[in-house]
């Protein structure tokens, strides 16, 4: 499966679960970490990881591997490594903090909007 479709499946399974102010960056050209960095945010923790878990369900039931997932006791900020897209899940207050798009502002934005309901 290319990193675009498990892309999609990432935002999907997300948007399923009400995740807020979902981006997608491209990162292909300017790291060698991944292809995709994802980020996105919820109002709870209990959201927080009902969104991960979806995501990793959803993962898997397309034959793929989690590679790693960090932070998901304290659903502060959850990170889950899927090889080629690498998933960022924060409550609102942790991802303001953060900022990861700033640090990123160089990869393109990644239009997802089709994906979403």
């Amino acid at each position: 499966m290319n990193s675009k479709k498990l892309l999609q499946i990432v935002v999907q399974a997300a948007d399923s679960k009400r995740a807020e102010e979902i981006v997608a960056l491209d990162v292909q050209n300017i790291s060698f970490l991944a292809d995709y960095f994802v980020i996105m945010q919820a109002t709870s923790d209990r959201q927080v990881k009902a969104i991960a878990e979806n995501i990793e369900e959803k993962v898997q039931e397309a034959g793929l591997i989690v590679r790693d997932i960090e932070g998901k006791d304290a659903a502060n900020w959850v990170l889950l490594d899927l090889g080629d897209v690498v998933v960022h899940i924060f409550k609102t207050e942790t991802r303001q903090f953060y900022n990861l798009e700033k640090l990123w502002v160089d990869a393109p934005l990644v239009d997802v909007s089709e994906w979403l309901k």
